[in-house]
Formats: structure tokens, C-alpha cells, sequence
């Protein structure tokens, strides 16, 4: 396991428990302590139903069995002087504390930061509130729905007519805890370097703010705002939409123009042309300017309307399987939306053996759980506990975290103010948000990252709002600012034998290889991992495409906004009158970038112990 050396004491409610999780799944030790009465998150619905009629009770909230798999669980009562230090002889053994109470709540009990880290100094200690532990904002009430809305994102999400939209399941806090995981991870890294532990300060509401796709820069950047519309974008005039009502549902079309998607929109109109919804003319229009036509006016925006109508009467002749397996034969840009029912049975996720079984030894039947959320070749995620009943192992933790572990025997090195990762050497592929943003961690923390993109291909992220005072162009982007900041760049032809062979080079330098090509491409190009560990045993390599590596899916090309569908995030938001609105924009790339962060700091981790590198197939 990656992380099995690691111990982590996991105070937090239902606001931080998600931290905890992602280091449990990482294989860390990682034990969540609880008041008498149990955690808050233990009544939150849904329940399971009991077979006997009787009332679900603490041990029945299908929330807490999801956020606390493979954690092992004590009682704390922190209100009383015993329970007080007990909890300081735990920390003497942990390397990690999660906790989520309001700021100062802990230095009022003496269980502050500084008190516990002068007992144990290499303490990582991370906090997850609304709004951090400082600034004018840090002692405000908060819910996850009021930390959503400081983010900007509930701006952006819903009809315009109407007032904004949360999605139905809390989201805020959930982007906290991801964050809150990277950050104990990348603290981790530095106490290597200089033997101490750190404070990891994780907001909510900043947090949240990545689910902005960047249109948080507007106004700085001198951008018109973006207006808010359910299901798609609107940008002054021109409305587009990707949430379409079908036969049994709805699909997302992405239906968009430029280099990068305009041939994809071009292959939907040859489709439908062949169906009779649209005449020669619209079939045949310039889907690669496209955008420039209804900026510069040669396109009249009434047009652009009546393709959107032209659309949906397609749609609406066919059912979602129709129209999804014919787009993975023609290589168009259209999903289901996907409920909880379309999940279970995907062909995707079962041939990929996703979900999967945990056994409840008070249950007749193993429980269906949602599955590791990346796939690692050589220390794969094991589900070894279901979640924890209330006190189940007090007498246990007790007994084994007695034993301090000894420090790590190297010799901590670095000033105690160089970056965490310095030395860190990355060859980043991957284009768009979801994998520059996961690699951005790694940069901002004192990595060498160098991002490859061809000279005959542009980035669609160079094409993407916000653009510097409303004017596009490649250098232009807020977004491809933001997410590629602190890297270098390099243009490389792929294409050719001698792009190919400088890019085997640099591969021979990395410690760490990214892509988020199709599952295809590199191994064409012989830039596979088994082709590039030949030349780099200790290689850390990840791959992130829409649907991951494997299963009858694979090759499916798309973004964000189409993995959000997939997922079952569009069903989430939306008023019972209309149609499904979703999350705004590309939603699984705003969260799997955390996890992304997470799966690679893991395994330098784990390299870092035992030489060892691996493949990583992660699917947002």
C-alpha cells in the first residue's frame, strides 16, 4: 500500500471526513475519532433498510459508510480532561491530525496546533473550515450551501431566470477535504526535507472556487461577465447549450466550434443531415470559425438558434443508448445523462469492475461500494474495512499507536524553506483543465514540470474565457494562464520520428510521466509506459482520459462537461419543470484534479521508500 507506513487521526465531522478517506484509500493507517453519541455525519441520509421494519439507526447512514471505509474507529470526548490527553498521547504516535471544528475551538482545549506539534514537532496537522483560519470571514456561521456561494460558483449554476442553483448533495466541503488530502501529502514531502510538520489551512470557499473553470479571473482580467444558464454557456448574445431531452432522458451534446471541437460538431451535422433534420447548407457551414462568424456578425445569432432547435429535434427521435453508441462509432461528442440507475448498470463501469463488494459482517450480503479512483499497477487501492461501528476499536488503537514509530532514519536535508518538491521532475502531456490543473500542484510546490503541446495542434485551453480585456488569442487565456503556471513549455511534434525521440528523452530525465490522450496514442507513438519504463525503471507514469484505459468505453473522446453527464452530476441540479441543469461548465475537472495530485504525491511517496515507480490509470 502507498501510504501504509503513514498514521492519521481523523477528528473531523461530516466537513472533512472525505480528507481522511482519500489517505485511507492511499493505504495510510487512518483512525476517526468520535464524540460518545457518534459523529454528526452518522445522521445523514440515506439509511439502509432494515430487513426487521425496525428505525435505521447510527449504524445505518449509507453517508458515513461512504465517507469512512477503511478507517478504523474510536470514541473521544473532548470535553473532558481525560479524553484531552488521551488525544495527546495518540498525537505522539500520528503523523497526521485531521480536524474540521470552528477556528480557535482547539487552542481554547490546549489542543491547538502549536500545543500538540510541541509534543509531536513532526505533526502534520490539517484544518478544514468554511473560510480558513484567518481573515475577517474566519469566525462566520457557515454551511456548505453559504461557503458554495462566497466561492462564485452558485452564480454560475441554474436558469438565468431563476434564482441560482446548488447541486442537491453538499459539494463545498467535499472540494475542501480533496484539497485538504494534497496538502497533508505535499506537507508530508517537506517533512522530509527538514524534519518538522506543518499547519495545512484548507478553505472551503476557496476551495470551490476551482469549480469556476477560472471565470473567477473576470474581472480582473477585464472580461465581460459570464452570464449563468442551466445545461450550457451564454457569453453576451450568444447562447449554447449542451443538455438535450431525448426519448428516455437526456444526452450532453457538445456543440461547440474551433480547431479542437469544430470537427466533431462537423460529423453531428453530416449525422443528421443523413436523418433529414437539416438541409446541405447548415450540414456545410464553417463549424471551425464558427465563433468568429457570430462575433464578427456574418452569422446572425437567430441562426445559431435555429441549429440548437435543429438539434434537439434529433435528439428527441432517439433514445440515449441510440444516441450514445452511435456517437462512439462516429466519433461525435455525445453522453447519456446519467441517473443512479444508468450507473449500476454501465457497461463501462462493470467491464472496468468498479463497483465494488465490502463486506458488513452483520449483513447477510456484501454492499455495492463505488470503487478506488485510480487504478495503480503496482500498489493497487484495497477496500480491507467497511466503516467503523461506533467505538469498534478503541481497545485496538489504544494498544498499537502506545508504540511510537521510530522518525525516519534519513538525514533531513534542505533549508527548511526550500519547496517541497524541488528536484521533482515532470513531462506533462495532458491539454485542457483536468490534467494541467493536477499537474499544477506538483509545479507549485517546487517541481520542474515541463508541459508539451504541438505547434500544429493548439491547446483548446488557449481558446478558452477568460481572455485578457475580452480579446482572444493563444497567449491570451486566463485559463491556460492559471493552470499551467510555474511550468515550462516546449512544442514537440509527436508526429515525427524526432518529436517521438526527444520526448523518450525527457522521459529518461522525469521522475513522473502525464497524458490525457487517448488510450491509443501513445502506445502508437511507442510512448506507452511499458516503452518509456525500458529506458526509466523508477518512472512514475499516469494517464487520465475521460473513461480510462480499459472497458468498451475507452476510446470515447470529450471533456468535462460530457464526464459530469457520465457521472450523474447533471441530474443533480435543476427545477422540476425544466430540464436537468448540472453543475456549470466541466465539473469533473475541477474535482479530479485533487485527486490527481493526490495519486501521483502518493506514489513519489511511496518511490521514495521503496525505489518502485508504477502506471496509473486514472478516469475522472
Amino acid at each position: 500500500m502507498l501510504l501504509q507506513p503513514y498514521r492519521v487521526l481523523d477528528l473531523s465531522d461530516e466537513r472533512g471526513q472525505l480528507c481522511g478517506q482519500i489517505l485511507a484509500d492511499l493505504g495510510a493507517d487512518v483512525v476517526i475519532a468520535e464524540p460518545p453519541g457518534g459523529s454528526s455525519a452518522r445522521r445523514i441520509g440515506p439509511f439502509r433498510t432494515r430487513g426487521d421494519g425496525t428505525t435505521p439507526g447510527i449504524e445505518d447512514s449509507l453517508y458515513w459508510w461512504a465517507y469512512n471505509r477503511n478507517k478504523r474507529g474510536i470514541t473521544l470526548d473532548l470535553t473532558t480532561m481525560a479524553c484531552q490527553e488521551r488525544l495527546r498521547r495518540l498525537v505522539r504516535s500520528a503523523d497526521v491530525l485531521i480536524e474540521s471544528f470552528e477556528p480557535g475551538y482547539l487552542d481554547r482545549l490546549g489542543l491547538g496546533y502549536r500545543d500538540l506539534s510541541a509534543l509531536n514537532p513532526r505533526l502534520v496537522m490539517v484544518s478544514i473550515t468554511p473560510f480558513g483560519q484567518d481573515g475577517p470571514k474566519a469566525g462566520w456561521a457557515a454551511t456548505d450551501l453559504t461557503a458554495l456561494a462566497a466561492s462564485h460558483t452558485l452564480l454560475l449554476t441554474g436558469d438565468d431566470d431563476r434564482p441560482p442553483l446548488r447541486l442537491s448533495l453538499p459539494q463545498a466541503f467535499l472540494h475542501a477535504s480533496a484539497e485538504g488530502a494534497v496538502g497533508a501529502l505535499l506537507a508530508l514531502a517537506a517533512r522530509e526535507r527538514d524534519g518538522l510538520g506543518q499547519h495545512v489551512d484548507a478553505s472551503a470557499q476557496t476551495a470551490a472556487m476551482m469549480a469556476t473553470q477560472c471565470m473567477v479571473l473576470q474581472a480582473g482580467w477585464g472580461e465581460q461577465v459570464l452570464g449563468r444558464m442551466a445545461g450550457g454557456l451564454k457569453l453576451g448574445p450568444i447562447r449554447l447549450r449542451f443538455i438535450y431531452p431525448c426519448k428516455d432522458g437526456h444526452v450532453s451534446v457538445t456543440f461547440l466550434f474551433g480547431t479542437a471541437i469544430g470537427p466533431f460538431t462537423r460529423r453531428l451535422m453530416h449525422w443528421m443531415y443523413e436523418e433529414g433534420f437539416i438541409d446541405a447548407a447548415t450540414r456545410d457551414k464553417d463549424w471551425l470559425n464558427y465563433t468568429v462568424l457570430l462575433l464578427t456578425g456574418q452569422e446572425p445569432l437567430s441562426e445559431l438558434q435555429r441549429c440548437i432547435a435543429a438539434i434537439e429535434r434529433f435528439t428527441l427521435s432517439k433514445t440515449k443508448e441510440e444516441l450514445f453508441h452511435e456517437a462512439l462509432r462516429r466519433g461525435l461528442l455525445i453522453v447519456p445523462v446519467s441517473t443512479t440507475a444508468d450507473l449500476l448498470r454501465s457497461e463501462q463501469l462493470n467491464a472496468r469492475q468498479y463497483w465494488t463488494p465490502v463486506r458488513h459482517e452483520e449483513l447477510a450480503e456484501p454492499v455495492r461500494y463505488p470503487g478506488p479512483f485510480a487504478t495503480f499497477s503496482a500498489t493497487p487501492i484495497r477496500y480491507r474495512l467497511r466503516a467503523p461501528r461506533l467505538g469498534e476499536h478503541d481497545a485496538e488503537v489504544e494498544r498499537e499507536w502506545a508504540v511510537v514509530p521510530a522518525p525516519a532514519t534519513a538525514a533531513p536535508h534542505g533549508s527548511g524553506t526550500s519547496l517541497p518538491l524541488e528536484g521533482v521532475k515532470v513531462l506533462d502531456f495532458t491539454w485542457v483543465m483536468v490534467g494541467p490543473i493536477g499537474v499544477r500542484y506538483l509545479a507549485d510546490y517546487g517541481a520542474t514540470v515541463v508541459h508539451v503541446e504541438s505547434s500544429t495542434r493548439i491547446d483548446t485551453a488557449r481558446t478558452l474565457q477568460p481572455f485578457k480585456n475580452g480579446q482572444p488569442g493563444p497567449e491570451r487565456s486566463g485559463l491556460y494562464a492559471n493552470v499551467n503556471a510555474g511550468k515550462l513549455g516546449i512544442t514537440l511534434n509527436l508526429a515525427t520520428a524526432e518529436g517521438r525521440e526527444v520526448a523518450r528523452r525527457l522521459a529518461a530525465w522525469a521522475d513522473v510521466v502525464v497524458e490525457s490522450f487517448s488510450p491509443k496514442a501513445m502506445r502508437a507513438w511507442g510512448l506507452d509506459y511499458a516503452s518509456l519504463r525500458a529506458v526509466n525503471p523508477r518512472l512514475i507514469m499516469m494517464s487520465t482520459c475521460l473513461n480510462g484505459q480499459t472497458g468498451p468505453h475507452a476510446m470515447l473522446a470529450g471533456f468535462g462537461t460530457m464526464g459530469a453527464a457520465l457521472a450523474g452530476f447533471v441530474e443533480l441540479a435543476g427545477w422540476p419543470d425544466r430540464s436537468p441543469a448540472g453543475p456549470f461548465g466541466a465539473y469533473t475537472d475541477y474535482v479530479a484534479p485533487k485527486f490527481i495530485a493526490a495519486a501521483l504525491l502518493a506514489a513519489l511517496d511511496h518511490r521514495r521508500r521503496t525505489g518502485e515507480g508504477q502506471y496509473i490509470d486514472l478516469s475522472p
